[in-house]
């Protein structure tokens, strides 16, 4: 039976940050992620852990972070804890397969969001405004539809608890400067672009998905945090995709659509899972990584 873990507290390492999913550990010159099974919904992380999903949410990121390093430059320092330092040594059964060794850079305070299809909160901006983050889209699209090419859609990055808000490309310059906002969003859609491409060989769709930066000791901009995980992405099933409607997915929607069932007002403390909806859950997580990179857990 795979150990679920919600929470890590290694005594002779400093933690640094703990988000809604990792725990993020400082050695020195670097920084340890550890992803573990938390999941949140609604921006509420929720009681339960989901088997097998840290495991699965690292090995999807570090394969996309392998493939689109041709691209841009990424964070990885080092994934396998037989490469790690060694005060990492004592706890290397736990931090198999749910870490990675990445370098210190200073983040951008913006949520790199493209969107190839219209969906979640952009499809709710643009049934009120014909609009997503300032950008003017075709009249008569429908939920799931195809954009035309694919649009940068930049949010906050809010604290947890707390929701992101859409912005503006211009909002972006007024944050990072012209020449970085222009640099982001096109590594941005590209990335994306070229991830989609590979997704779609594999008959899964990825919808949106968001990015994160950061600005290494050379200030050079680098890729950091996850890429293209069922996280911080929609990914949905190729085979069953109908424009219309919302999509069959590989991600955590399962569990929004079940919080949503039971009419939860989406404030803490989130209600508990029920062991049908964990179980499913994590056979998607596992799905999506079988499928993508092809590697099987459980």
């Amino acid at each position: 039976m795979e150990t679920v873990v919600t929470k890590t507290d290694y005594k002779n390492l400093k933690l640094f940050n703990r988000g809604k999913v990792r725990d993020i550990y400082d050695l020195g010159d670097s920084l340890l992620f550890v992803v573990t099974d938390r999941i949140s919904a609604f921006d509420v992380i929720l009681p339960n852990g989901i088997p097998y999903k840290g495991k699965v949410l690292n090995q999807i990121s570090n394969f996309w972070f392998d493939f689109t390093k041709k691209i841009l430059k990424n964070h990885v320092i080092a994934a396998d804890v037989k490469d790690y330092p060694s005060e990492c040594k004592p706890y290397s059964t736990e931090l198999a397969g749910r870490s990675v060794i990445g370098k210190k850079t200073k983040p951008l305070p913006v949520e790199c969001i493209v969107r190839g299809y219209i969906s979640g909160t952009g499809w709710i901006d643009y049934q009120k405004s014909g609009e997503i983050c300032g950008i003017k889209l075709p009249k008569g699209l429908r939920e799931s539809d195809k954009l035309p090419e694919p649009i940068f859609t930049p949010s906050t990055k809010a604290e947890i608890g707390v929701h992101d808000e859409n912005i503006s490309f211009d909002q972006v310059v007024s944050k990072i400067g012209k020449e970085l906002a222009e640099k982001v969003r096109d590594y941005t859609v590209r990335i994306y672009q070229t991830a989609a491409d590979y997704a779609a060989t594999k008959g899964i769709i990825i919808a949106d998905t968001k990015f994160e930066f950061g600005i290494d000791e050379k200030g050079e901009l680098t890729l950091i945090d996850e890429v293209l995980t069922p996280d911080s992405s929609r990914f949905w099933d190729k085979s069953r995709y109908q424009p219309g409607k919302s999509q069959a997915s590989f991600d955590k929607q399962f569990v929004r659509d079940y919080l949503l069932s039971i009419n939860w007002n989406k404030k803490p403390p989130a209600p508990t899972l029920p062991e049908d909806i964990i179980r499913g859950t994590s056979e998607k997580y596992l799905e999506a990584l079988k499928v993508l990179a092809g590697v099987r857990l459980g």
